[in-house]
């Protein structure tokens, strides 16, 4: 690496790690989300447990840094910052795709994750770790027991993070498959066979414990119709693999064409160089689990309730697609291929600065009124008519960064608690500063 380079990857990883930091300032409600609500929420409870819904494995995290003296919301800002470094100085100590990963960090999509509440920050990192243990037993660096033992503790761990983590899980069992003549094959198989064998002791031993009517619930076959998903999954994808902008104006229009364009592009550059470079059989390990996740993740939602795939729940599995393309391009372009990193991080601050709030104020004037109210310190409900109307839920996502014990509900005789707070009790007290172009 020469000194010229050293400089742009310093630059770049200093103007990201600023970039991510107003992503959430200069956000009204500081990049959260109704789930965010249900994690800063089970952290704030822990050890009681809130829902089994969330793995325990973000909450707990949270809840770490909040040892240190801050609350749930500026916990959860440390671990998408710790998070981002760590993938950073990891890569760059073990020399594995360091270069591709200080890009792939500066591109707005992983950047707004890692300003974001929610698990899929923590998750990127242990994802990383994953690949690195794989790359270790292929290259015939870690063997035989002691390579079970990391690659199933990989997968272990990213289960107790995410759920769709069980995708990576059978990613690798079918790697193993696929490569049965490879010394290392038995290890990948292995490895998954006991990754599902703890999820299966985990539904037995711990949901059925807290929540046994929780697969009842979440099942239902023949939930999506195929002429509802297909659309949503070509528009995850054409924002997921955009390297600009990862968000479509959900009132539709024209600006839309060319986010998705540029998106599809970019999907056809993809599969142009995957299929005509030669690749390692690490590349294609990444490139196998990237493709099984991306594909499992649009199947379960036949039977299994999620929100539109978007760039943030296809980033786990849109991640090692990036890697590999990425290394194609630096074996092409070289050191101009960093210019895709920095032009990702001027259109996400022109995106950010054109939709900028101000968190900061807004938390101010909820902190003044929880204290007006003598509720700074209280469990609290939150009355919405319908979660699924974000634009109701926004007071309540502002709330819980300043009183994280608080819930949803959608009984009117709620309404009639003190402890019940509404849009209307709120506003009439206090002024939000809202970005008319959200």
């Amino acid at each position: 690496m020469n000194f010229k380079e050293r400089n742009v990857q310093i630059s770049m990883v200093i103007i990201t790690l600023v970039m991510t930091i107003l992503r959430f300032l200069l956000n009204e409600k500081g990049r959260v989300n109704p789930d965010s609500i249900r994690y800063m929420r089970f952290a704030h409870v822990l050890p009681e447990m809130d829902n089994t819904t969330t793995p325990l494995g973000y909450p707990l995290s949270i809840r770490f840094f909040t040892l240190f003296g801050t609350d749930e919301f500026w916990a959860s800002k440390i671990v998408g910052i710790v998070s981002f470094l760590f993938i950073i100085l990891f890569a760059w100590k073990k020399k594995f795709f360091f270069r591709e990963t200080v890009v792939i960090s500066s591109l707005f999509s992983f950047l707004s994750i890692f300003s974001f509440t929610m698990s899929e920050a923590l998750i990127l990192p242990f994802v990383f770790l994953f690949f690195y243990c794989a790359h270790q037993i292929i290259n015939g660096k870690i063997s035989g027991g002691k390579a079970v033992f990391y690659l199933s503790i990989s997968l272990i761990t990213l289960y107790n993070i995410r759920y769709s983590s069980l995708f990576f899980i059978g990613g690798t069992g079918l790697f193993g498959l696929i490569f049965w003549k490879r010394n290392y094959a038995k290890t990948f198989i292995v490895s998954a066979f006991i990754g599902l064998v703890f999820i299966i002791g985990y539904k037995f031993l711990f949901i059925d414990y807290f929540n046994s009517n929780y697969i009842n619930e979440a099942l239902e076959i023949g939930l999506n119709p195929t002429s509802k998903l297909l659309p949503e999954f070509f528009q995850g994808l054409a924002t997921s693999f955009n390297p600009f902008i990862h968000i479509a104006d959900p009132g539709g229009g024209k600006i839309n064409f060319a986010i998705y364009g540029i998106g599809a592009v970019n999907i056809l550059l993809m599969l142009y160089l995957f299929f005509t470079k030669r690749h390692s059989e690490t590349e294609i390990f990444l490139l196998l689990i990237g493709t099984s996740g991306i594909i499992c993740s649009f199947f379960i939602q036949y039977f299994y309730w999620i929100t539109p795939l978007d760039y943030r729940l296809l980033a786990p599995f849109s991640y090692p697609i990036w890697l590999v393309y990425f290394k194609k391009l630096f074996e092409i372009f070289n050191i101009k291929t960093y210019a895709l990193g920095f032009l990702s991080i001027m259109s996400g601050g022109l995106f950010t600065w054109l939709s900028k709030g101000d968190y900061l104020e807004n938390r101010k004037e909820i902190t003044r009124f929880l204290k007006q109210e003598k509720l700074e310190n209280t469990r609290l409900l939150f009355y919405v008519k319908d979660v699924e109307k974000l634009d109701e839920v926004q007071i309540a996502e502002l709330i819980s960064t300043v009183n994280s014990d608080i819930d949803l509900t959608s009984k009117a005789e709620d309404t009639l608690k003190k402890t019940t707070l509404t849009q209307h009790k709120v506003l009439e007290k206090i002024k939000i500063r809202k970005n008319k172009f959200q």
